[in-house]
C-alpha cells in the first residue's frame, strides 16, 4: 500500500443478526474446545481464528448498484488444526444460513465473529457454506469503513482488512488460501479480480464473471471491482497481463492511466531482474475513478487511483509491484512486521530512482537522515512494533515513518553488509519463504547468517529504538 492512505473512522450503523438452526452433533472432547476467536495477533485480537486452516474460498456474490446490497454465498474448504466443537470466521454482513458438509448447523453472529457450531476432530476437513445478504457500506470494523462504491463503480480494496465486507474469511496473513470468485452485476458492467479471467456468462440483463487465482493469497489481497472499464491485455515474457481503467475518469485521464497501466509488464521485468522470478503466473493493474486516495497491492492485480503518468506515478506502480514479492508472496507473520512489506516497497521506489538517472539509495538515505533532527517525532516510533498500546493500530501500522524509516533501514543495511550480501539476503528471503510468511526476527537472523556479522546493534538502532540512529559506520552511515 502507498502512503496516501485514507482512513475513515466511522462507527458501525448496525450489528449483524444472530441465528440458530438445527443443533449439531454432541461433542465429546475437552470441556471448552471451541476454536479461539482470534489467531493470536495482539494488534487485532479478533483477526483470524484458532483451530482451523482454510484451503480455499469459492465466492458467489451479486452486487446491486443503486441500493448497494451485496448478497450471495461462499463455500470454504478448511481443515481442523485441533479438535474443536466449533470455529469462527470473520464476517460483517447478516448471515441467513450455514451448512457444514451439506448439513445445516447452528451459528451465532456478533458484529465481526461468525461463530459456527460444528465439531471437528484434528485433521478433519470440511466444506462450509455461508449464505448472506446486506449493505456493506453500513459496516465498520477496527475503525475502518472500507466499502468503496458509487452508483457506477465498486472496488473492494483495503488493508489490513477487506474480506469481511464481502466474504467470510479466516482474516489474517497467516492463513493463505486459494480464491475463486464469481461476481454477478448488470451486463453493462465489467468485473475485474485476482488471477485469471475464467468465464463471463450473460443471462438477460445480468452477467456473472469468474476469476480464479492459481496461488494461495492472504484474504485482504483478494479483491473485485465492477464498473465500466477500458480493458487491455497481452503477454510479455510469456506471462499474461490484464489491465483496466475506469471509464468514469475524464477521457484524457483515461488515456494517461492506460499508458501507465501498460507499463506494468516492463516494470515487472525490471523488478524480476533485480529480485528474482516473479512469484505468480499473471499480472496487471486497475485504475479506479473512485476517490480511493491510495494504491494497494492486490495479489497479481494492484489497484490505483488516477495518478497521471509522471515519475511519482511510475514509482507507485513499482512500489505495488514490489509488494508482489514483499507482502503478497512473503506475507507478514504478524502486523507488527508490516515494515517488511512497506520498507522493501519503499526501498524499491528509491532503487528504481537510482537506476534511472536519479540519486542513489545511499544519497536518499543520507538526505532523509539529515532532514530530521534528533528530537523530531520522526524518530519516536519503534519501526518493528509501531502500535505500542495496541489501540487504533490501523493508523499506526501505516504511519509514514514505517514506510520511510523501513526503506532507510534497508538502504543502511545495504551499506553495512555490502551489495553482494544484501543481494543474497534479498534473494534468500523471497525464495526460502515464497508463498509463506516472515517475521522481523527471522529477517534479522537471515541477515546475520548471510553476512556473518553481528547486526544486533544495527537492528536495535534502526528497528527497535525510538531515537535517531548514531551516525556511524556500524549503522550503515558515517
Amino acid at each position: 500500500m502507498t502512503r496516501r492512505r485514507a482512513l475513515a473512522l466511522v462507527l458501525a450503523s448496525g450489528l449483524a443478526a444472530s441465528s440458530l438452526a438445527a443443533a449439531p452433533a454432541a461433542y465429546s472432547g475437552p470441556a471448552d474446545p471451541h476454536g479461539a476467536p482470534g489467531i493470536g495477533d495482539p494488534y487485532f485480537p479478533l483477526d483470524g481464528n484458532g483451530g482451523i486452516d482454510v484451503a480455499s474460498y469459492d465466492i458467489h456474490d451479486r452486487y446491486r448498484f443503486g441500493t448497494g446490497r451485496l448478497s450471495g454465498w461462499t463455500a470454504i474448504r478448511l481443515t481442523a488444526t485441533e479438535s474443536v466443537s466449533g470455529f469462527d470466521l470473520d464476517f460483517l454482513l447478516p448471515v441467513s444460513r450455514v451448512e457444514v458438509d451439506g448439513r445445516r448447523v447452528a451459528f451465532d453472529h456478533g458484529h465481526h465473529e461468525l461463530s459456527i457450531d460444528a465439531p471437528l476432530d484434528e485433521g478433519d476437513s470440511a466444506r462450509v457454506v455461508v449464505r448472506y445478504s446486506g449493505l456493506p457500506g453500513r459496516y465498520s470494523y477496527a475503525g475502518e469503513s472500507n466499502w468503496l462504491a458509487n452508483d457506477d463503480e465498486v472496488v473492494a480494496m483495503n488493508q489490513p482488512h477487506m474480506a469481511p465486507w464481502w466474504f467470510p474469511a479466516n482474516d489474517h496473513p497467516l492463513d493463505k488460501a486459494l480464491v475463486r470468485m464469481s461476481i454477478t452485476v448488470p451486463r453493462s458492467k465489467r468485473v475485474i479480480g485476482n488471477g485469471h479471467l475464467v468465464d463471463r456468462e450473460v443471462r438477460r440483463d445480468l452477467a456473472t464473471t469468474t476469476w480464479e487465482a492459481t496461488e494461495p493469497m492472504v484474504p485482504y489481497l483478494a479483491f473485485f471491482a465492477a464498473g465500466r472499464y477500458e480493458i487491455a491485455r497481452g503477454r510479455t515474457d510469456g506471462r499474461p497481463w490484464y489491465v483496466a481503467v475506469s471509464k468514469g475518469l475524464p477521457t484524457s485521464s483515461q488515456q494517461e492511466a492506460m499508458r501507465l497501466m501498460k507499463q506494468t509488464p516492463q516494470l515487472l521485468h525490471w523488478l524480476e531482474r533485480v529480485i528474482g522470478p516473479y512469484p505468480f503466473d499473471t499480472t496487471g493493474g486497475l485504475t479506479t475513478a473512485l476517490p480511493v486516495g491510495f494504491a494497494l497491492e492486490n495479489q497479481t492485480r494492484p489497484t490505483y487511483p488516477f495518478m497521471g503518468t509522471g515519475a511519482g506515478a511510475v514509482k507507485t506502480v513499482v512500489h505495488e509491484l514490489a509488494h508482489q514479492w514483499f507482502g503478497d508472496s512473503v506475507a507478514v507473520e504478524g502486523w507488527a512486521d508490516i515494515w517488511l512489506n512497506e520498507g522493501w516497497a519503499t526501498y524499491f521506489e528509491n532503487f528504481y530512482t537510482e537506476t534511472h538517472g536519479g540519486p542513489t539509495t545511499d544519497e536518499l538515505l543520507r538526505e532523509g537522515y539529515g532532514w530530521y533532527d534528533a528530537d523530531d517525532a520522526f524518530w519516536q516510533l519503534e519501526v518493528a512494533d509501531p502500535c505500542p498500546d495496541h489501540e487504533d493500530c490501523v493508523s499506526w501500522i501505516f504511519d509514514r515513518r514505517v514506510y520511510e524509516r523501513g526503506g532507510m533501514a534497508l538502504a543502511a543495511l545495504r551499506n553495512r553488509i555490502g551489495d553482494a550480501d544484501f543481494t543474497t539476503l534479498m534473494h534468500r528471503w523471497v525464495t526460502d519463504r515464497r508463498g509463506g510468511n516472515g517475521s522481523t526476527a527471522q529477517f534479522e537472523a537471515l541477515a546475520e547468517s548471510v553476512s556473518g556479522a553481528d547486526l544486533s546493534g544495527f537492528f536495535d538502532a534502526w528497528l527497535h529504538s525510538t531515537t535517531k540512529p548514531a551516525d556511524t559506520v556500524a549503522n550503515g552511515l558515517g
